[in-house]
């Protein structure tokens, strides 16, 4: 990729805040225009650090980030024009809604007529028409995070930056704002870094993921991508449910390791990731991948399980059962067909070489 198709680009950036450890190492990102990119990652790996010094309130250690080819490395933040959104709402609690959505207009020197103009237009699209004279106390938490969304497009910027935007939201609440969120992303078409240590958020809302630890990247791609082909056993664990099988690889051909597992049993997996013989590897198999019964009859890999524990999920059963040499062996299947099911019953496992991943541990 060159520069010239890059939107936001880090550098070789590097953090530290105690000139030892380094909270982000070596970073090399790009982020393309008009794009929805996430940042995920547990407590700790830098996602946050990333998205302060892109909006200038942290200044790297070492490296250059760019906007638009412009060098901000050492610009300070209200010569950005980013928008920001925060978990907390961030919003003035002395103004009203339509004071707090002029007051990023105002500051940059918009006329009267044209705030009234570009206010009324940034609450009709967060669908919030009638509350311009409300006080944010006034207001639902989902109501002010509206809000404080708005205020971040209403000076119509080129890049928005959201840090765990949706964090203090109830779950019924939060998975609604994704998807209002995503459908505004796709209207006005600006660029979005969005930080969040949800998964599920992740994989709603992103065109591409960046999945960090320990202040580097560990894989970065689609939501698809990052989900059914993870390039480490860390993004294996980190993105979803999963299985985890270790064992030994004993033969490679075309793509397939054969890996001999701790039972002595032996699974076909694709190999990912440089795994080469005699490698220790975490075979990755998604549990909704795992079939049952009659119809793992032609699976590639195929074993006798035993059903510790059936748990109704409404759309699909959730199924443990002792398999491999463990105890916790979790398959997700439709609940049509799968009556018998009993803990205590023996039952055929399977699944297709392609549906689990070798990765190097």
């Amino acid at each position: 990729m060159g520069a010239s198709d890059s939107f936001v680009r880090f550098d070789n950036v590097d953090k530290t805040y105690d000139g030892s450890t380094l909270v982000v190492s070596g970073l090399n990102l790009d982020v393309h225009r008009g794009e929805f990119l996430t940042l995920l990652g547990p407590s700790g790996s830098g996602k946050s650090t990333i998205l302060m010094m892109l909006a200038g309130f942290e200044m790297p250690t070492r490296g250059l980030i760019t906007l638009d080819g412009t060098d901000i490395t050492r610009l300070p933040p209200h010569k950005r024009g980013i928008g920001m959104v925060f978990q907390n709402y961030a919003l003035f609690p002395h103004m009203t809604v339509a004071e707090n959505l002029a007051f990023p207009l105002e500051v940059r020197g918009v006329t009267r007529a044209v705030i009234r103009e570009k206010v009324a237009r940034a609450l009709e699209m967060v669908r919030l028409p009638n509350l311009g004279d409300r006080m944010p106390s006034q207001l639902s938490g989902g109501q002010q995070q509206r809000v404080a969304l708005a205020r971040a497009l209403v000076f119509e910027p080129l890049l928005v930056l959201m840090d765990e935007p949706l964090g203090a939201l109830d779950k019924q609440l939060r998975e609604h704002m994704q998807y209002e969120i995503k459908q505004l992303h796709n209207q006005l078409g600006v660029t979005v870094v969005y930080v969040t240590h949800d998964q599920g958020e992740a994989l709603t809302m992103s065109d591409r993921i960046a999945v960090l630890n320990e202040g580097r990247i560990q894989q970065i791609g689609s939501p698809r991508a990052i989900y059914d082909r993870p390039d480490t056993a860390f993004v294996a664990q980190f993105i979803g449910e999963n299985n985890r099988i270790e064992g030994t690889v004993r033969t490679l051909a075309n793509g397939v390791a054969a890996v001999e597992v701790d039972n002595g049993s032996t699974v076909l997996a694709e190999a990912s990731n440089g795994v080469a013989t005699g490698d220790r590897v975490l075979v990755s198999l998604r549990p909704e991948r795992l079939l049952l019964g009659a119809a793992a009859a032609d699976a590639t890999n195929r074993f006798d399980g035993r059903i510790l524990e059936v748990i109704y999920h409404g759309d699909h059963l959730r199924v443990r059962l002792e398999a491999l040499g463990r105890d916790d062996f979790i398959v997700k299947t439709p609940v049509l067909g799968m009556d018998g099911l009993t803990p205590g019953a023996t039952v055929a496992i399977g699944w297709r070489e392609a549906d689990g991943r070798a990765l190097p541990l």
